[in-house]
């Protein structure tokens, strides 16, 4: 009999031993712990043991379900990913917007009669037409106009030359008579040259005066104000600043055309 209750009391102390061993093993999940706190009271019966088992094996079960990271309902204590994403703003700005070109007028619409300004130079020269005349004499008086201030322009060029050649003179003097070893003869000689050659300046100096005045007087009607007068004279529609500067450039050409068969 008393080896019987040494061995029960040494199996009773070895399962005290085991169970909180137990226990803590069961504590990584939940079936774990509620198993061996069952277990070990139903094996020791009415026993003391078996009254401390149970015990034990709630309270590391608990203690277990404390600390799982795993467990339902500590999911609130992982960190949370707290990096801010960039938002790329892909709305189009419609504030602006494009301009429609304009469809550009004809100008042709706008000249009615005045298209006969682009005929040929005989066309202008043969016309006979009352509302083509005051054109007709603008372009004539405009193609004197060009050649005289050709004439101008060519006069004043052999004027400056006729001078230049004098200037010559005049400083090959200087040198000879500052020269101890120049002759009186070669001195007289390019005295002679001056004289005959300021003649040829003077000449040149009156040629280039006329032909300036000439050219100043050829421009009288073949102003601006004299083309539109002419414009809207031959015109059965208004004339703006538009239309003045188109006939413009048709008719410098008829001008030039004129000016080519004339003398100077």
């Amino acid at each position: 009999m008393t080896n019987r209750k040494t061995l029960f009391a040494a199996l009773a102390a070895l399962a005290l031993l085991a169970s909180p061993a137990l226990a803590g093993a069961g504590g990584n999940g939940h079936g774990g712990g509620g198993g061996n706190g069952g277990g070990n009271s139903g094996g020791n019966g009415n026993g003391n043991g078996g009254s401390n088992a149970g015990g034990n094996g709630n309270g590391n079960s608990g203690a277990s379900h404390g600390k799982s990271a795993s467990a339902p309902g500590h999911v609130g204590k992982v960190s949370a990913d707290t990096t801010t994403s960039t938002t790329v703003d892909t709305t189009v700005d419609t504030s602006t917007q494009v301009a429609s070109v304009p469809t550009e007028k004809n100008i042709h619409a706008k000249l009615g009669r005045l298209n006969s300004l682009q005929r040929n130079i005989n066309a202008y020269m043969n016309s006979k037409s009352k509302k083509f005349a005051a054109i007709q004499a603008f372009v004539t008086q405009s193609a004197k106009a060009k050649v005289a201030q050709a004439a101008a322009d060519a006069a004043a060029v052999a004027a400056a030359a006729a001078q230049t050649q004098l200037d010559a003179l005049n400083a090959q003097l200087t040198a000879l008579q500052a020269d101890p070893t120049a002759t009186p003869e070669q001195i007289q000689a390019v005295q002679d040259q001056i004289t005959a050659q300021q003649a040829v300046v003077d000449a040149d100096n009156t040629a280039a005066a006329q032909a300036a005045a000439a050219a100043a007087a050829a421009t009288v009607g073949t102003d601006p104000a004299s083309l539109d007068a002419a414009l809207t004279d031959m015109a059965n529609k208004p004339v703006d600043a538009e239309v003045t500067a188109w006939a413009q450039g048709v008719l410098a050409g008829k001008i030039d055309q004129m000016a080519a068969g004339m003398t100077p």
